[in-house]
């Protein structure tokens, strides 16, 4: 993030004593990125964050190889994964590479008797059915349906949903999620051309301090293995903290759409972007208004990005036969474009009103098991007249 947060009580500076009323010191923690050469924040612990008690036998969580080199348009319907009770036996990866992995979710039940941290990626969850609690060292950090919840690697979390019925869309980052550089200034700030301000950014709120000892099981996942830790003391100790690095929310209903008197290309829409892939927003916006433009988009090849589409809500304009949480994959190499029927039927119109959330890699994606089972059959023919 490029703006400082501030939350509970933190001494004068860095580095120096800070006491509790006994006299006995807080256990102070930096968390830092890129060694000590990026973003961090520093935490003041109740306890130190180091006493571990046991350690479980890992097991993997690897994903499956179904397809390892991918050279056809696919489809899947991402409401055919039928809800699990827990969160992490949840989570299914679709589609993976070196750099991302893009997952499915359907948890019914919260985060009670565990705490989660994934040590190898960055987190970007998107919620598009649910509402809830994301609980975190940092405080906590309220979600609704149509948020983006960033959380950093490395940052232990719980996730209280209100009820059971919720679906996630989770991308793992191996890269930090930046805005676009584009959007902001030399200082950080974003800019005005920017479809989102800072205004629209959601930072943990109520840091709750849980300063008790006992057996608290962390799950963490690394190099695609989960590592079950047991430490004496509570991950939520915090007393205080500040800094650049925290986890943080921003609404797809808070993104504002650029548009133009032509069809402006995805790059407008974009939301985060890493050396390894780039994200987007697909929002209601007004139609381009050149008097002869067509709305719908033209027939494109990626010649250097595999194009994934998580069809979210509303009358999706390019395609025929698309439902909620389904997924689309238009490999490097294939030309993709809209669906017959979709160009005429997009002239003329005013506006769409549909979400959707967009990855582009830059390197191919594989296919899992998971993906295989959910796949829409011959969805590379639906473009036959």
């Amino acid at each position: 993030m490029p703006y400082y947060q501030k939350r509970g009580k933190v001494p004068g500076k860095r580095h120096i004593t800070f006491r509790k009323p006994d006299g006995s010191l807080y256990a102070e923690e930096v968390v830092s990125t890129e060694g000590f050469s990026n973003i961090y924040s520093i935490i003041y612990h109740e306890h130190p964050p180091t006493k571990v008690l046991n350690i479980d036998k890992p097991y993997s969580v690897a994903p499956e190889v179904a397809v390892d080199e991918n050279m056809q348009n696919r489809s899947f319907r991402g409401f055919d994964l039928k809800p699990v009770n827990d969160f992490l036996e949840s989570r299914k990866t679709i589609l993976f590479n070196s750099e991302v992995y893009i997952s499915l979710a359907a948890p019914r039940h919260s985060m009670t008797d565990y705490f989660y941290k994934n040590s190898q990626a960055d987190e970007m969850i998107f919620i598009h059915e649910g509402e809830g609690v994301l609980k975190t060292v940092y405080g906590e950090l309220a979600f609704v349906k149509g948020d983006h919840l960033i959380i950093p690697r490395g940052t232990v979390y719980q996730l209280a949903f209100k009820n059971e019925h919720n679906r996630l869309f989770i991308v793992e980052s191996f890269y930090p999620l930046n805005f676009p550089k584009r959007y902001m200034n030399n200082s950080g700030q974003l800019l005005e051309h920017s479809p989102f301000y800072e205004r629209d950014i959601k930072t943990p709120e109520k840091l709750v301090t849980r300063n008790e000892t006992g057996d608290f099981l962390i799950k963490i996942k690394r190099s695609d293995h989960i590592y079950p830790y047991h430490y004496a003391t509570h991950p939520f100790d915090a007393i205080g903290w500040d800094g650049h690095l925290y986890p943080f929310a921003l609404s797809i209903y808070d993104f504002e759409p650029l548009t133009g008197r032509i069809h402006q290309p995805p790059p407008v829409h974009q939301t985060f972007e890493t050396p390894g892939f780039v994200t987007c927003a697909f929002v209601p916006r007004l139609y381009d208004y050149h008097p002869q433009a067509i709305p719908a988009p033209y027939h494109h090849s990626n010649v250097d990005s595999d194009e994934v589409l998580y069809y979210v809500d509303g009358d999706f304009m390019s395609r025929n036969d698309i439902q909620r949480g389904q997924i689309t994959l238009h490999p490097i190499g294939i030309p993709h474009g809209p669906h017959p029927g979709a160009i005429e039927r997009s002239i003329g119109k005013k506006g769409t009103d549909e979400y959707a959330v967009m990855v582009d890699t830059f390197k191919p994606l594989k296919l899992t098991k998971t993906a295989m089972e959910i796949e829409v059959k011959d969805y590379f023919k639906s473009w036959l007249e």
